[in-house]
């Protein structure tokens, strides 16, 4: 013990490791070690007291200074062997979580105060088990000693119910049976875990998939997924009977895909759910979208759009009458844009109506309508009578056909002002799209006002980026000066894979008598996209090449987003 004591005291203090990162300044350490004379606080604990740090900051400090490895919690994805070695009581008696029983036998803990000896020796005695140490932060283990331990728990439980209906839980998929009840408690317990996780890491979509032996669960986050849990196929059916129960789908029919809602409350946050089944060869798949009705609201302001762009959308939103799309795939933020764009337009004296399938947001002075093909509400049934509803500014979830279409530009004709989306690669493809749709050229001239195009990209993490020179070749390509500096994705323990967060780039195209004259003439898109161009549109890839030239995202995100 002794030893173990002075091999630490002989370490680089970490006030030196804080300043060499550029953590603190000389100032504030200075005011930590007089603040520490008259505490018997350490002085990370002090420092984060006093608001200069938080936990992880000292976490990863004190990782470097003890040479332990450092691990963030958020997404780590714990054994369920190491997790019943320590009852919970314990682990957050003694602040620590045990993740694995690693390839040397040994359990590795993390633990908010790795010089905690007591508590270490404690674990080797409940456990049997030599320790290795890593460090986490004190907000983090806190965080997610709940999280870990109920979905191992659950996940054990509801296994130890299947395994009593079974002979054996690695029976391929296909030939099990929903066996077990839907409703038992563990069960439940196990999907809210997965749909609380998902929120609490901001994920917009779920998706539980099945495979022979095994299933997975992954979450979108900022675009990409992940993987934080796996479970035992024989468990499937019933996790999936459990979801289509509480987003109303019927449970016995397992052979069409079928699409359901679940409203519920995560951490006082509304969260609504949009659920889809897909009947696959190994069983079926679930997707769950997540929309936050409390959080999901951008401003305008705040879209990502450049100073001159916000000003282009503010004159769409000042339009008397007209058509506005929004155009792009699917999960790149078309819908928030146009309800930015009705939280600007709304005012007491103007009277908006949507059409939406689903209605993504609640916003107060809108009259919104909920689209019901069963209750034979459609698009264009709902569109017509909403005529009839005196309205100045429509939005239409979504161009779908040629009626929805042809109502859309009649009402754009009639003195209403239209928003919609519509899925194209870009602006220009979104007119041979409408006209496709059998809108004669010379309306669709007359009423269409704007196109904006756009993508969502990750944010570079601002802890980690790292600034370098591009080549000149590389300059030449993307017609920028030589020696331009740009920043690259490198990763820490404040993102994930260097990026966190995401936001818009995009292509607004103003349509002007001359891009009318092209529409009459149903000229091509290439012809289309070159005049407005000359217009001064900026494509997609120069929004994203600006965007990265400010620092917000890398080159390689612009090039894998955009043509």
């Amino acid at each position: 013990m002794e030893e173990e004591n002075v091999f630490y005291l002989e370490r680089t203090k970490i006030g030196e490791i804080l300043l060499q990162y550029n953590l603190i300044t000389e100032t504030q350490l200075e005011e930590a070690l007089r603040f520490q004379e008259t505490s018997d606080l350490r002085l990370g604990e002090i420092l984060v007291e006093l608001e200069v740090l938080n936990s992880t900051q000292v976490a990863e400090a004190l990782a470097v200074q003890l040479e332990l490895p450092f691990i963030q919690l958020d997404r780590y994805q714990a054994s369920a062997d190491a997790i019943k070695l320590v009852p919970k009581n314990i682990a957050e008696r003694l602040h620590l979580i045990p993740l694995i029983i690693d390839d040397e036998g040994a359990l590795l803990v993390a633990m908010a105060d790795p010089l905690d000896l007591p508590a270490q020796d404690e674990i080797r005695t409940l456990t049997g088990y030599d320790l290795h140490v890593a460090v986490s932060g004190t907000d983090d283990v806190n965080r997610n000693i709940s999280r870990i331990y109920d979905l191992t728990s659950t996940l054990s439980e509801a296994l130890t119910e299947t395994e009593a209906n079974a002979a054996d839980i690695y029976t391929p998929l296909a030939a099990t049976t929903a066996t077990a009840n839907p409703d038992d408690a563990p069960l439940i317990e196990l999907v809210n875990n997965l749909i609380t996780n998902a929120v609490r890491e901001n994920a917009s979509d779920i998706h539980v998939e099945a495979y022979e032996l095994m299933c997975r669960v992954r979450y979108r986050v900022d675009g990409a997924l992940y993987s934080p849990f796996e479970y035992p196929a024989s468990l499937h059916p019933t996790v999936v009977s459990r979801i289509k129960i509480i987003s109303g789908m019927d449970i016995a029919e397992r052979r069409k895909p079928q699409d359901g809602r679940i409203l519920t409350i995560v951490d006082n946050r509304h969260i609504d759910l949009r659920v889809s089944s897909l009947p696959t060869m190994s069983g079926e798949k679930i997707v769950m979208r997540i929309l936050d009705r409390d959080h999901s609201f951008v401003a305008l302001e705040d879209l990502g759009l450049d100073k001159d762009d916000i000003k282009t959308v503010e004159k769409f939103c000042e339009t008397p009458w007209g058509i506005m799309l929004a155009t792009g795939p699917t999960g790149s933020g078309k819908s928030t844009t146009l309800y930015s764009m009705l939280k600007k337009i709304s005012k007491p004296d103007i009277n908006i109506i949507t059409v939406e399938d689903p209605v993504e947001f609640f916003i107060p002075g809108i009259n919104q309508v909920l689209v019901n093909e069963k209750a034979g509400l459609t698009f264009d049934v709902a569109l017509r009578s909403i005529l009839r509803q005196d309205p100045d500014k429509i939005m239409i979830g979504e161009i779908r056909d040629g009626d929805t279409a042809q109502i859309a530009i009649r009402s754009a004709l009639t003195g209403h002002f239209v928003l919609s989306t519509l899925h194209t690669n870009d602006a220009p493809s979104a007119i041979s799209r409408i006209i496709d749709m059998g809108i004669p050229p010379f309306l669709l001239s007359a009423s269409l006002s704007g196109i904006m195009a756009q993508r969502l990209v990750r944010c570079l993490c601002p802890h980690c980026k790292e600034e370098y020179e591009l080549d000149d070749r590389t300059c030449e390509q993307l017609g920028i000066p030589a020696k331009t500096h740009v920043y690259k994705a490198v990763g820490c323990q404040q993102c994930r894979n260097g990026y966190k967060g995401r936001r818009g780039i995009y292509e607004i195209m103003v349509i002007d008598d001359d891009l009318r004259e092209m529409i009459i003439k149903n000229e091509n898109v290439v012809d289309v996209r070159e005049m407005a161009i000359k217009k001064g549109m900026k494509t997609l890839r120069r929004a994203g090449i600006n965007a990265a030239l400010a620092g917000y995202t890398s080159l390689e995100e612009v090039t894998s987003a955009t043509l």
